[in-house]
């Protein structure tokens, strides 16, 4: 585990792992999650696979910089604007997380790489993508969205239990019964995780790290970001959209949205996934991936070769 400075102070806290030769993976975690929520069974299976794969604390989660010092973050003040145009200060935006993930590249000295983004993740890959395209090789964006998605009422619902379920205190084992209750509502319905499993990796997480209100200025970046569909429309690199067909916070109309705005992009609906990285689906996942990211590896390669070809004859 090693951590970088970004140019606006934000120091990030990452995994680098594999040959540094090998064609490089970034991956983007998404809302209030920690890089370890990346599943150590698709993150070591790429590195296997033949690649430099990296994972990071996005800024307001894990061990990476809590923006506490930011102005209080109102996710209704950041909806009115919005609505109203009404100017509104914002801790930060999705496309200064982008930036995050930028500097993490320039501080290891990577000129493109393959992106892959989940959830709010997948959101900020996109960005990456459509406004920074000579960075990057490929792009594979899991249960996200183009834009904020419309809810469905079993959608909504879920929500409203999760508000009442929020932790009131700081406590630790609130927080920890409040993520198993969490992943057992927004998980895969075909792959149920027993509770002591879930106890176990809440455990985990909480002990590492434990950000509330990072949670709540990362909400309030996605809610007061500006819609992507225009700049998405340009993204041209080779998409692969993956999406479970249980999801109740994203659903599944948003990745195929997605999918249809890409020039080509492949659609991979899974069924009974919900909004989680399933165990039982790593395998799976990590051949796709490994498939998706070779052939655009091949693609890349071969087009540089056309280039070096043509110099040389000029």
């Amino acid at each position: 585990m090693r951590t970088i400075k970004t140019p606006h102070g934000i120091t990030l806290h990452y995994q680098d792992e594999g040959n540094k030769k090998s064609p490089p993976i970034i991956l983007i975690m998404g809302l209030g999650a920690q890089m370890t929520v990346w599943p150590d069974t698709l993150y070591y299976g790429l590195v296997k696979n033949g690649f430099r794969v990296i994972r990071f604390d996005n800024r307001d989660s894990g061990l990476s910089t809590h923006c506490d010092h930011a102005p209080p973050a109102s996710l209704f003040k950041s909806w009115l604007s919005k609505r109203l145009s009404i100017p509104t200060k914002t801790p930060y935006l999705l496309d200064d997380m982008a930036n995050d993930v930028l500097a993490l590249m320039c501080a290891l000295k990577i000129k493109k790489a393959h992106f892959v983004g989940a959830s709010m993740g997948g959101m900020i890959a996109q960005l990456i993508a459509a406004q920074h395209k000579k960075k990057v090789l490929s792009l594979t964006t899991i249960m996200s969205s183009s834009s904020l998605p419309r809810l469905s009422a079993k959608s909504i619902g879920v929500f409203i239990k999760l508000a009442k379920l929020r932790p009131k205190t700081q406590n630790l084992d609130e927080a920890i019964n409040y993520n198993i209750k969490l992943n057992q509502l927004i998980g895969s319905p075909a792959y149920p995780q027993t509770e002591d499993t879930l106890r176990h990796h809440a455990t985990q997480i909480v002990k590492r790290s434990y950000n509330p209100n990072g949670y709540k200025r990362q909400l309030v970046a996605m809610a007061a970001s500006k819609n992507r569909q225009h700049l998405i429309r340009k993204i041209k690199t080779p998409t692969l959209v993956i999406h479970g067909s249980d999801d109740v916070v994203i659903p599944l109309n948003a990745g195929k949205n997605t999918a249809a705005l890409i020039k080509k992009a492949k659609l991979r609906v899974v069924p009974g996934m919900g909004h989680n990285f399933a165990p039982e689906l790593m395998p799976k996942m990590t051949k796709w991936l490994t498939k998706h990211i070779k052939k655009a590896q091949r693609k890349h390669l071969n087009k540089k070769r056309k280039k070096q070809q043509k110099n040389t004859l000029v």
